[in-house]
């Protein structure tokens, strides 16, 4: 596989990645949300629809703002800088940002396949 097409994947591949965490922390083998994620990614891994990657990358984006405004809630209920306040920040903070940018870069990936 060539280096220009495995970057191309990057961003569905992290997702992937992140919908196996989600399953594996969920201690339930048959976690049809888990199922029904990794199935639509796989999907669009394999078709490249540009459509599809549209609105998976859009709804990513909203979900992934939403987190954020969870996180800032969360962090609020801290009274001090605790360890556990500064876990929560960094580790926070870089995957929800990590998962921000990965799903603008594959909202502009499938932008421009629409456009051509």
């Amino acid at each position: 596989m060539k280096i220009k097409t495995f970057r191309s994947f990057i961003p569905e591949l992290f997702l992937i990645a992140s919908v196996l965490y989600y399953w594996v922390l969920t201690s339930n083998l048959l976690n049809p949300f888990a199922i029904g994620l990794l199935a639509i990614l796989i999907y669009q891994l394999i078709s490249e629809k540009s459509t599809l990657g549209i609105i998976i990358s859009g709804i990513v984006i909203c979900l992934t703002l939403f987190m954020v405004l969870a996180l800032i809630s969360e962090l609020s209920d801290f009274d001090a800088a605790t360890e556990n306040f500064n876990h929560l920040l960094i580790f926070g903070s870089l995957y929800l940002g990590l998962t921000l940018i990965m799903a603008v870069f594959m909202l502009y990936k499938y932008l421009k396949l629409k456009i051509n």
